[in-house]
Formats: C-alpha cells, structure tokens, sequence
C-alpha cells in the first residue's frame, strides 16, 4: 500500500493549514496513520470505521480507497460495493456544520448524501455523518463535560458552540445504538480557550476524545494529538498516568516539530499519533522524528513519571541515576516565587528601605512587608530565569539545536521578582550562587532538562533528571562528561541538540 504516501497535493492538503486547535490533516498523514493497521482490516466487509471528530473527511475517504480496493474480489459490482462501504463500514460525528458538509464532500462527492449527485444514495442528507448542534451543560460556571466557561461560550445560536457531541455525552454508545466499531480514527480538536478578560489561557481536549473512544471497546484507536501530554499540561495528569500506564499502545511516532506533518502549523511542543490495541500486552515500539531523522527503540512507557520523548537520552539518564540520588527539583520555586503575579507592578521611584522588584516589564520598587513568600529569600543571592523556554518548547535554531534557558541572573540582596521568573537556587555567597549558574548554562544540564520540556513553562519538574552538584566549585561541560563516563556518542547527541550558552 505505499503507493497511498504518493498521494498528489489535493484541497485537503490546502486545508491542513487553516486551524491550530482544530488542525486539519493531510492526507499523506493520514495514510501514515492508516498503514499502522492491520491491512486485512481493509479486505473484510465487516470492519466498521469511526471518526469521532471528523473535519475535511479525509480519514474517511481515505479508508474508502483502501476498502474500495481491498473488496474487489469480495464484491466485484463497483456501485454495490460503494454502497456497502459507504452505509454500512464508514461513520463519522462532524464537529460542526460546516466540516460536517466538507467530510460528506470527500467522503460522498455532494455535502448533500441524499442528492443526485452524492455517489451513495441515502434516505437523508446526513448519512453516516452526522452533526447535531448541540449546548455545553452548565454546572457552577463551567461545561460538567469540557470545562468551557459559561461566560465565555453561554452565547447565542449565530456563534460556534464548541460543544463537540462526541465528548458531550455520558455514554458514547447511544450515538449509534451499541454499535461495535473496529477502529476509531481521527485528529480531535486539541484545546479550547478558557479565558475572560485578562485571564487568556486554554484547556486540552484532545484527550477527552481518547478516554471517550475507549468506552466503545474498539480493537483498535489512533489519533494524532500533541504530545504536551508527556511531560506536562494543564489538567493532564490523569490522563498522563492512565497512558503511561495503559500496556495495549502499540505503537508512537513522535514529531519534535510539527511543521513537519502540519505545514505552516506550530503546535507547541509537537504532535504524535500511535496505534492503541485492545488485543496487545507489551511495550510499544517508539519512533521519535527530529529534523527528518528517526530513532526507535522498544519502551515501557510508564519507566518514568514523564515520559522522555528522545530516545538518545536514555542511556544518559540511566547512567546518572545509577550513580547520583538527587535531583534539582527541590531546589526550584514554584511560580510567583515571592507573591508577585505578572503584571504586578511597585513604585517607579526608589524610597528609603526600598525592594528592587524585576518583572518582564523593568524595574520597580516594593516595601518589604509587599513580599508575600518567602521572605527569608530577601537578604541572599538568589539565581532566577525565565519561566519561559527560550523556543516556547517549539522550533530550535536554523541548526536544529536548542538554548532552553531564556534569561538567567543572580539577584542580589534585597532584589526579588515577579512570577515571569522562577527562583533556582538561593545562596549565603555570591560565588556559590555564580558556580550554580555555571553548572546550569552547560550543555550538560540542559540536554537532560531537553526531554522532559513539551511546553513552553519550566518548573521544578523539568529537573527531575538534572543530578545535584557541589556549587563550592563551577562546572564545565568537559568535567560532567567525564564524571559521569559519557560516550563519545553520547556526548554528540548533546552537542547536536543544545546551543552554548555565553
């Protein structure tokens, strides 16, 4: 079936461009998605096929090429064999009108499935796609299903409600009357924006669709998601765990950077899709695509609380939790380490007893009863940086290689900031607080911190990797190579990933 990954630029590889939540996909990805399957799935006039969140339609009207194919001999009459295909094996659940008459275009050639023109006739313009306008349910402000704010998406009927039907129901087998599918497909919408006001910040729902398409019991599900769900995301933890934890994911291919399936589409952190198998016990084969290349290696998903995404780093992690049994995570604040959201801003001018006070937006100054936390932190040298990855967790430099740290500095005695930036360590002396920087900027530390970053945010779990030191004495790269034993092989994957820092 490789003749399918030379498919021809068609419209819906125009569209794989227009959204960032609800990302369109092409149809070589698609196909890439499709040849994980068993093919046999596509020479049976049984195997049924869902998208529960179908867009342009072209999972489905790639799986009806394969099956168009694949029952030839079983059903030689090429109309008949259309319309078992399209009536009784293809169904999709639109997630709105509009993409609802896109996927009926692809899939039936007319948005209109009973009209003169669709090449399966039906008793209703829908056919196997359906799309039902339906409401979030309100429960103390929030949808009891997504977590859509009611201030936000309590709105009239002329705007998109967002309230996907798929994940809008308690039990998914009422859609189609207990109906057993074979394989659910599809790309879900990947989160929904959340914020009033000031307060603009978004929630996943890519993973909603995961847990509802298991209480189907297909034999098998694939989708392609963000791979924030790894190491982070907000209300992700859960999902995490179970993931991590669930042996019948066969199969993930891993994509760094996503422009390399999404042209012109950067979502942060990158994007993968894998192969779920309710017949499989085992571990699953991992790809991971950085710049094109491919590594795999065959990985227990759940080894870790994260999961690190390059395969490289491994052996590396392995060998310092051998030999070291602490990490830098203790030592890093968490966020707003001394009370002072954002935007918060003190006095322009200095006064007597002033608090010099660093925020995204300069200098101000603060009395020190301001300082919520943390207050015995004042009067010592505090290394700070940047909440913020220098990439945003998203594309490296025209090298392929990553900083990850943004901003880094020591803040000296009464010097604090805002919540833009976490502390890293507090220090009685200067010197100790200037040989932790030291040890941070190399290539060393970063390249661990590398495979646990699948968000723009650091926090103290992005160290969990990063062996404790002694800070009586600064750090170089060459030092750690060699105390820990690292491999000329090893020490070229760090170099290849992190840029040096000045």
């Amino acid at each position: 079936m490789n003749n399918h990954l030379n498919y021809n630029p068609d419209v819906l590889s125009c569209l794989a461009n227009l959204s960032n939540d609800e990302v369109f996909t092409p149809p070589q990805l698609a196909n890439q998605m499709l040849d994980m399957l068993p093919q046999e799935l596509f020479q049976s006039p049984d195997t049924k096929f869902l998208d529960p969140c179908t867009k342009s339609g072209v999972f489905l009207r790639e799986i009806a090429k394969r099956l168009i194919e694949g029952l030839a001999d079983t059903i030689p009459d090429l109309q008949k064999r259309i319309d078992h295909i399209m009536h009784h094996q293809l169904y999709g659940i639109a997630i709105t009108r509009l993409t609802s008459m896109m996927s009926r275009r692809s899939l039936y050639c007319s948005k209109n499935a009973s009209g003169k023109y669709s090449i399966s006739q039906f008793d209703d313009e829908g056919g196997n796609i359906r799309f039902d306008e339906i409401q979030h349910t309100w429960q103390n402000g929030k949808c009891r299903y997504c977590g859509a704010s009611q201030e936000v998406y309590d709105r009239g009927d002329e705007l998109e409600s967002h309230a996907y039907e798929f994940i809008h129901i308690e039990n998914p087998n009422t859609l189609y009357n207990n109906m057993t599918f074979d394989v659910i497909i599809g790309n879900p919408p990947y989160q929904l924006n959340i914020g009033v006001e000031k307060e603009n910040y978004a929630i996943p729902l890519y993973h909603k669709f995961i847990q509802q398409a298991k209480k189907l019991k297909p034999r098998y599900i694939t989708m392609i998601i963000p791979s924030r769900w790894f190491t982070g995301g907000r209300g992700l933890e859960e999902f995490r765990s179970e993931m991590l934890g669930d042996d019948r994911i066969k199969y993930i291919k891993d994509f760094i950077d996503s422009k390399e399936v999404f042209p012109g589409v950067d979502v942060s952190g990158g994007v993968n899709f894998f192969l779920w198998s309710s017949n499989y016990k085992g571990p699953c084969k991992y790809v991971n695509v950085i710049n094109g290349r491919e590594t795999t290696s065959i990985r227990v998903l759940n080894e870790y609380k994260v999961f690190p995404r390059y395969n490289q780093s491994l052996s590396l992690i392995k060998k310092i939790q051998k030999k070291e049994k602490h990490n830098l995570s203790p030592w890093i604040s968490s966020q707003t380490p001394f009370g002072f959201i954002t935007t918060y801003r003190g006095d322009k001018i200095s006064f007597k007893g002033a608090i010099k006070l660093y925020s995204s937006g300069g200098i101000t100054y603060v009395k020190k009863e301001d300082v919520s936390r943390h207050q015995d932190w004042i009067g010592k040298y505090k290394v700070v940086f940047s909440k913020a990855t220098c990439e945003h967790a998203g594309t490296p430099d025209k090298t392929g290689r990553y900083r990850v740290f943004s901003t880094m500095w020591i803040l000296n005695p009464n010097e604090v900031c805002t919540q833009s930036y976490l502390v890293g360590g507090v220090f009685e002396s200067k010197t100790e607080a200037e040989n932790y920087i030291s040890y941070l900027k190399t290539s060393f530390v970063r390249a661990l911190m590398l495979p646990t970053l699948s968000s723009q945010d650091i926090s103290a779990d992005k160290f969990q990797f990063v062996p404790l030191q002694d800070f009586s004495k600064p750090w170089m790269d060459e030092e750690l190579y060699k105390k820990y034993g690292l491999t000329d092989e090893e020490i070229q994957f760090i170099e290849s990933m992190i840029r040096p820092m000045e």
